[in-house]
């Protein structure tokens, strides 16, 4: 069987980091995912994806994730059932994050908690730039025979 899921979208708030009462890290946050078709002369559609990750991803999470960033996140499909106090049965399909990756623009110095207005220096600029398969020719290869393969 297979359970996996990929999906990259913006943070709808910050991500709360929270513990079980056994000291697990955990936070559950939205990712508004937009839909990749939209009718002409319609918008483009956002679903609202709930996402909840454990442990360490939930602290890098945390710790380097505000509202409004973009992040790509995989992992699997989980359903829980509840019931709530009035009798009512309801069922919440998440997320659970295995990964996530950064995605889009860098942040602003500022969004990572440094003081706005300072810059990093820049690395020096490579003096050449690495060669190409179009600066080479077909001459730079050579014709194997199979019984020259290792495999």
């Amino acid at each position: 069987m297979l359970n996996t899921a990929a999906i990259m979208g913006r943070l709808v708030a910050d991500p709360e980091l929270k513990h079980t009462p056994s000291g697990v890290a955990v936070t559950s946050f939205t990712l508004a995912v937009d839909r990749n078709y939209a009718k002409p002369g319609e918008e483009r559609q956002t679903d609202w994806i709930d996402v909840v990750a454990w442990r360490g991803t939930a602290e890098f999470i945390c710790k380097y994730f505000t509202k409004g960033r973009m992040i790509a996140v995989t992992g699997s499909l989980q359903t829980r059932t509840w019931e709530d106090k009035n009798g009512s049965k309801h069922k919440a399909v998440e997320l659970v994050a295995q990964q996530v990756s950064f995605c889009g623009d860098k942040a602003k110095e500022s969004d990572r908690g440094e003081p706005a207005g300072q810059e990093k220096p820049k690395a020096a600029p490579q003096e050449e730039p690495a060669p190409s398969f179009t600066q080479g020719s077909l001459d730079d290869f050579v014709e194997l025979d199979d019984s020259d393969l290792p495999f």
